[in-house]
C-alpha cells in the first residue's frame, strides 16, 4: 500500500417493497457499477434486499426465504467483481428474527452482522418483528447449503489478510443513536472504518442532526464512518425516507448525498486511513480508554479475513516513469482510478468559503489578543516594544498588539513602533511602517541603525562590501539589541513578530528577530497572516478608516523580505519566496509533515494533485513536479537543521492544530538526523 487510500461508497439503489427480486438485481447493478469505480467497499441501506417498511410481512416464511435466496444470488452474480459488499436483510435463528448485515464478497458471503439495538419508540416499531444481538447467540449459523457454517455476531471484523489498516466493523441504524454505540468499542479493538447500514426516516431537523451525529462519531472514535440510508422508495404509509448518505473521516463529512434527489447514485470518495493511525498514535488516551473499558481490547475481536487485489489502493499505480500520477481537483466521482477522490485545499491553515475565513480571523486574532493581554497583566506592563518594518510579520504583530492594549485598557500611545531602517529598506516600506503606527495610535520611533552596524563591522573586521550572512545577520541583531534594550528603559516588554512558517524554515537570526519576550504570530503561518492583514483591511474600511485600510492594502502588495542588502533602485532586491521558496508550498508541506506525520512520498504525491500547473504566487514560475520537489526538498533540510532555533523560542500562544513550540506541540532533538527522510528525497529524484 504506497499511500493508505482506500476507496469507500454508499448506495441507496431503487428498491420496491417485499420484492426481493427486483432488489437484489438493483443491488447487483450497483455493485458491478462501482466495480467499474474501483470502489473496494460498497455499503447498502439497513434490510435494502426486501426494504425496511415490510412491517408484519417479515413474519412471512415467503418473504424470509427469498430474501435469503436473494442474497446468495447477489454473491453469485457478482464473484468477478472486486467490491467488498454490506447488505441488509432479515435472518431467522432459533426462532429469533435478525436484522442482519451480509457482506459478501467475490462469491461469498463471508460473514452475518445482526442489529444491536432495537428501537421501539415514536414511529418505529422493531422490536415487534426482530430481536437484538445477544452474546449467548452461537458464533457461527447454518445460513443455506452453500453457507452451513456462516460467521455470526457483533463480534465480527472484516480485515485484509495483507493490511490491518482496513479493519470494517458494523453497525446498524439505530445502534449509532444509543449513548454507547457498538462502534465506539469497536474502534478501541481497532477497526478503522465503520459501515452503518442505516433505515433512518426525514423530519424536520433531523438531517442536520444526523450529519453532526457521524462527523462528531467519526471524530470521537478516529474513523472512517460510511453511512448508508434507505431510499425515498420504501413505503410512505407512515414514513418518508431520503437517501441521505454520508462519509466522514476524523470528523470531516467526505461526501454527502442531497435529499431525496441523489437516491440510486453512488456517493463514494478515497479515505486515507493513514490519518486514522496517525491521529491514533498521536491521541494517546484513545489507546487508554481501550485499555481501561476494554478486557482484551485486541482479541476481543473475531477476523474475518479476506484478500483485497493489489490495486486496491488509490495511488499505487505509477505512470509513465514518474511518482505517483497526476491528477487535476478530483472532488467529483469520476471513473478514472489514477485520480484521488479527495479534495485538497492549496492552503490548508485557510477555509476557503469567505464567511468561514472571516470567522476563523476573528478567533485567531481574539486569541493571539488573548495571550498577549495575559501576559501583560500578568507582569504589570504598561507598555510594548516592536520592531516594525513596513512588512507583513510586524503589521500583524501590531495590529494584535493594539487589541490586546484596548482589552487591558491601556492606552495604544504606549506601543513603541520602533524603525530602525538600514542599508536595504526601501522608501515604500519605511513609509507603510511609518503611516500604519501613526493610524494605529502607537507612538513612532525611528532609529536609523547604519552608523551602529558600520562601526560592529569596523569592529569584528567584516567588508561592508561582502553581503554575505554576516553582514545581514548583524543588522537583525542589532535591530533585536535595540528593541531590548528600549524595552527595559520604558518598562515594556519586546513583542516577538516571526510567524510560524519562518520558525519552521529557521527563516530567521538567530538571537535576532528569533528572539522576543512574547512571540504573537508563533503559530501563525505565513498563508494565514496575509488572510489576517486583510481582515483589519476590511474592517478599517467598514469603520471608514480609509487611511489605515489603504497602507494594510498597500502592505499586502508588496513582496515578502528581510530588507537586509541594498536595494535596486528604489525597489526591494531579495525576495524571501525566491530564496527560500513560495510559502503557499511550504506551508501544505508544514500541515502534512506535523499534522498528519506524512512521508516526503506521500506529501510530493499530494502536492502534485493540488499545484500541477498552478502559477506561483508573486513568482514567474508554474509548479512543475520538478519545482514542487526542489521546495519539498530545501523544506525538509531547513526543517532538520534549524531545529535549535525553535528549541529556544520564546512563549507564544497556541491558536491552530499545529505548533512548533518545544514546550507543546513538537519536541525534537536539535542534532536530529535527517538521513532517512533525505534518502527517501533521493530515491524519488532519482524516478522524476
Amino acid at each position: 500500500m504506497t499511500y493508505d487510500i482506500f476507496r469507500a461508497g454508499c448506495a441507496s439503489p431503487e428498491i420496491r417493497v417485499a420484492d426481493c427480486n427486483f432488489n437484489s438485481e438493483q443491488i447487483i447493478n450497483t455493485i458491478k457499477e462501482a466495480d467499474k469505480k474501483n470502489i473496494r467497499l460498497l455499503v447498502f441501506p439497513e434490510l435494502c434486499i426486501t426494504g425496511y417498511t415490510c412491517s408484519d410481512l417479515f413474519l412471512q416464511q415467503t418473504l424470509r426465504k427469498a430474501a435469503k435466496n436473494a442474497a446468495e444470488r447477489i454473491a453469485e452474480c457478482t464473484k468477478d467483481t472486486k467490491v467488498l459488499s454490506a447488505v441488509g436483510l432479515p435472518f431467522e435463528f432459533s426462532g429469533s428474527l435478525y436484522n442482519c448485515a451480509a457482506y459478501i464478497f467475490k462469491g461469498q458471503i463471508v460473514a452475518l452482522i445482526p442489529k444491536s439495538f432495537i428501537p421501539n419508540y415514536s414511529e418505529f416499531y422493531e422490536r415487534r418483528w426482530f430481536s437484538p444481538a445477544s452474546p449467548k447467540l452461537p458464533q457461527t449459523v447454518f445460513f443455506s447449503e452453500n453457507f452451513p457454517e456462516l460467521p455470526f455476531g457483533t463480534d465480527i471484523m472484516i480485515q485484509d489478510e495483507s493490511c490491518p489498516m482496513i479493519s470494517i466493523a458494523t453497525e446498524i441504524c439505530e445502534d449509532l443513536w444509543v449513548p454507547l454505540p457498538p462502534s465506539s468499542e469497536s474502534a478501541m479493538s481497532g477497526a478503522t472504518i465503520i459501515a452503518n447500514l442505516s433505515a433512518s426516516n426525514e423530519v424536520v431537523g433531523k438531517a442536520d442532526y444526523r450529519r453532526m451525529l457521524v462527523a462528531s462519531h467519526s471524530a470521537k472514535t478516529v474513523t472512517a464512518y460510511i453511512y448508508a440510508n434507505a431510499g425515498h422508495d420504501e413505503s410512505t404509509t407512515d414514513m418518508v425516507f431520503s437517501g441521505h448518505n454520508l462519509i466522514a473521516l476524523n470528523g470531516t463529512i467526505k461526501a454527502e448525498s442531497k435529499l431525496f434527489d441523489d437516491c440510486g447514485k453512488l456517493l463514494f470518495c478515497d479515505l486515507d486511513l493513514g490519518r486514522i493511525t496517525q491521529d491514533r498514535a498521536r491521541t494517546t488516551s484513545f489507546k487508554t480508554c481501550a485499555e481501561k473499558w476494554l478486557p482484551d481490547p485486541y482479541d476481543s475481536y473475531r477476523k474475518i479475513m479476506v484478500k483485497f487485489d493489489d490495486n486496491t489502493f488509490a495511488g499505487k499505480k505509477n505512470t509513465g516513469g514518474r511518482i505517483g500520477f497526476s491528477a487535476d481537483d478530483a472532488d467529483k466521482n469520476t471513473e478514472d482510478e489514477n485520480k484521488i477522490l479527495d479534495y485538497m485545499a492549496p492552503h490548508p491553515f485557510v477555509p476557503e468559503g469567505k464567511k468561514e475565513r472571516e470567522e476563523r480571523c476573528h478567533a485567531v486574532i481574539e486569541m493571539q489578543a488573548e495571550g498577549l493581554g495575559k501576559r501583560l497583566r500578568h507582569i504589570n506592563a504598561h507598555g510594548a516594544v516592536i520592531g516594525l518594518s513596513g512588512g507583513l510579520d510586524s503589521t500583524l504583530a501590531l495590529l494584535v498588539t493594539a487589541e490586546a492594549f484596548d482589552k487591558c485598557g491601556i492606552g495604544r500611545e504606549n506601543i513603541s513602533a520602533i524603525t530602525m531602517p538600514c542599508f536595504g529598506t526601501t522608501d515604500r516600506t519605511y513609509t507603510n511602517a511609518c503611516t500604519l503606527a501613526k493610524k494605529i495610535g502607537a507612538t513612532l520611533i525611528e532609529i536609523d541603525i547604519k552608523k551602529a552596524v558600520t562601526q560592529h563591522f569596523a569592529d569584528i573586521g567584516q567588508d561592508p562590501d561582502k553581503h554575505d550572512v554576516t553582514y545581514e545577520n548583524s543588522q537583525a541583531r542589532e535591530r533585536t539589541q535595540i528593541l531590548m534594550d528600549f524595552a527595559n528603559k520604558t518598562g515594556g516588554i519586546v513583542i516577538g513578530t516571526g510567524d510560524l512558517s519562518e520558525l519552521a524554515l529557521g527563516w530567521c537570526t538567530y538571537n535576532g528577530d528569533q528572539m522576543s519576550m512574547y512571540g504573537v504570530n508563533s503559530s501563525i503561518p505565513k498563508t494565514l497572516v496575509r488572510y489576517l492583514v486583510q481582515w483589519f483591511a476590511d474592517k478599517a474600511e467598514s469603520e471608514e478608516k480609509k487611511e489605515l485600510g489603504d497602507v494594510l492594502v498597500d502592505i499586502l502588495s508588496t513582496p515578502v523580505s528581510p530588507e537586509l542588502i541594498p536595494p535596486e533602485g528604489k525597489n526591494i532586491s531579495q525576495k524571501t519566496e525566491e530564496l527560500v521558496g513560495p510559502y503557499e508550498l511550504h506551508d501544505f508541506f508544514l500541515y502534512y509533515v506535523l499534522r498528519w506525520g506524512f512521508s516526503p512520498r506521500k506529501i510530493f504525491f499530494f502536492a502534485r494533485q493540488v499545484f500541477a500547473g498552478k502559477k506561483a504566487d508573486g513568482c514567474e514560475y508554474e509548479y512543475t513536479d520538478e519545482i514542487i520537489f526542489k521546495w519539498l526538498k530545501t523544506f525538509y533540510r531547513r526543517f532538520f537543521t534549524q531545529q535549535f532555533k525553535r528549541s529556544c523560542m520564546p512563549d507564544g500562544a497556541k491558536v491552530g492544530t499545529v505548533s512548533l513550540s518545544p514546550r507543546g506541540d513538537w519536541r525534537m532533538p536539535s542534532d536530529a538526523s535527517s538521513a532517512v527522510w533525505m534518502k527517501e528525497l533521493d530515491d524519488m529524484e532519482k524516478e522524476l
